[in-house]
């Protein structure tokens, strides 16, 4: 499996591809860092970071997206910025057929560092260790990024299974519906 994640932010949003299986080394394709300045219109942000994970999903085509889960902060203008990059990179993969996963903060440092509230620098060396890297990824965003990448691959085999399973339920459980289709006429 080969995962793009994405550590959103409209200033730094950290990109990364890592390839393998649940059980298996990993390898690491790609880290980087789209950047926009802050200083520029928020519409002219949002079209450089679109541009950025486009080139990212041509140059690496990966078959699942993993995005951080935007959680609240008091920062307003932080989550919104957050928030914005998060939906520009779901959106592009959306527009390709590309399924889109999200992991909260704690849950991938957990799947990486075995604690949930790890700091940067261990999410860092852990990155470092399971990719086998000679140093961690400058910035931090491109460590979260890869990071995320991980914790897709090792967390996607027991989500599918749970989701099969929920599927299999509500469909042995839910009574038979013929779709309706409602049409609204004009008035003048």
């Amino acid at each position: 499996m080969r995962v793009l994640g994405v550590d959103p932010g409209l200033t730094r949003c950290g990109v990364g591809v890592v390839e393998g299986v649940a059980g298996r080394p990993l390898t690491m394709c790609g880290v980087g860092v789209v950047r926009t300045p802050p200083e520029a219109e928020l519409g002219l942000r949002l079209v450089a970071i679109e541009q950025g994970i486009e080139q990212w999903l041509d140059d690496y085509r990966p078959e699942v997206l993993a995005v951080e889960r935007v959680f609240s902060q008091h920062n307003v203008s932080t989550v919104m910025g957050t928030a914005q990059a998060s939906a520009v990179a779901m959106l592009c993969a959306s527009r390709r057929g590309i399924p889109v996963a999200l992991h909260t903060p704690s849950e991938v440092k957990a799947a990486v560092s075995g604690s949930g509230r790890a700091d940067k620098a261990q999410v860092g060396a852990m990155v470092t260790r399971l990719l086998r890297l000679d140093a961690p990824p400058k910035p931090a965003d491109a460590a979260d990024a890869l990071a995320l990448a991980i914790c897709h691959i090792w967390r996607a085999p027991a989500q599918n299974r749970l989701q099969q399973a929920m599927a299999a339920h509500r469909t042995r459980t839910a009574p038979a519906r013929t779709p309706s289709v409602v049409r609204k006429g004009r008035t003048s």
